[in-house]
C-alpha cells in the first residue's frame, strides 16, 4: 500500500534544492531508511540523470516505496532493497555510491544506528562521495527551538534510545571515520541539512 506523509510534501523541494548543489550528473545515490518512498519519487522525477536506490527494513515501507516506484515516469527510481544500516553484521549491498542520503533517520533510531551509518560509509561511499543528513539537531552555542525540545521529549517517551542528536558529536564521530563536514544549511521547521564528504590520502593532512 502506498503511504503518504504531509511532512515530506513540505520539505522535499527544499531538500532537493540543497542536494542539487552536490549531486553531479550520473550520481548513484543510496537512500537509507526511505520510509514512504516520496523523497525518492520526487527527486528522481526532477533529476532523471541521477540513479536513486531506495532502501528500508520495514515491510510496509518497502511496499510503499514499490508503489511509488510503480507510478514513476522515469526509470532512475529503482526498486527498493531491504537493508539494515544499523547492523554491521548484515549482508552488504556489494557496491559503493556517490552519495548516501538519510532523511529523518538518526533521531528516530538508537544512537548506535547513527554510528553504524557513519561506519558503513567506509564501504558504501566512494572516495569524494557525500553523506547527506536531514533533520533537527542540537547545536552547541545556539538556543534549541522550543518545538525541537518538545519533539525530543516525545521521541524519548516513545523510545528512550531515540532523540535529537548533538551536531558536534555527530561531526566528531564522522571525522573519526574520514568524513569531513562541508556544508550545513538551515531548513524550514528548525531542521538542518548536513553534508559530509569522504576524504582520503593527502586530504587527511590538510
Amino acid at each position: 500500500m502506498k503511504l503518504f506523509s504531509p511532512a515530506i510534501e513540505r520539505n522535499r523541494s527544499y531538500i532537493l534544492e540543497v542536494l542539487n548543489s552536490f549531486l553531479m550528473p550520473g550520481a548513484q545515490v543510496l537512500e537509507i531508511a526511505s520510509g514512504t518512498g516520496q523523497h525518492g519519487h520526487y527527486i528522481s522525477e526532477r533529476r532523471p540523470d541521477v540513479i536513486w536506490q531506495p532502501s528500508d527494513i520495514d515491510p510496509d515501507a518497502l511496499a510503499s516505496i514499490k508503489a511509488w516506484k510503480d507510478e514513476a515516469s522515469t526509470s532512475n527510481f529503482l526498486s527498493p532493497i531491504s537493508f539494515d544500516v544499523g547492523d554491521l553484521r548484515a549482508p552488504g549491498i556489494g557496491k559503493s555510491f556517490d552519495a548516501l542520503v538519510a532523511i529523518n533517520m538518526i533521531h528516530i533510531s538508537p544512537w548506535e544506528c547513527s554510528l553504524s551509518l557513519l561506519e558503513q560509509t567506509r564501504t558504501l561511499l566512494k572516495p569524494q562521495g557525500i553523506l547527506y543528513l536531514y533533520g533537527p539537531f542540537i547545536v552547541e552555542g545556539r538556543e534549541t527551538a522550543p518545538s525541537n525540545l518538545d519533539f525530543d521529549r516525545s521521541l524519548r517517551e516513545r523510545d528512550a534510545r531515540w532523540g535529537i542528536r548533538n551536531l558536534e558529536q555527530v561531526v566528531k564521530e564522522a571525522e573519526a571515520r574520514e568524513l569531513r563536514l562541508v556544508n550545513t544549511t538551515e531548513m524550514p521547521a528548525n531542521n538542518l541539512s548536513v553534508i559530509f564528504k569522504k576524504i582520503q590520502g593527502q586530504e587527511r593532512l590538510q
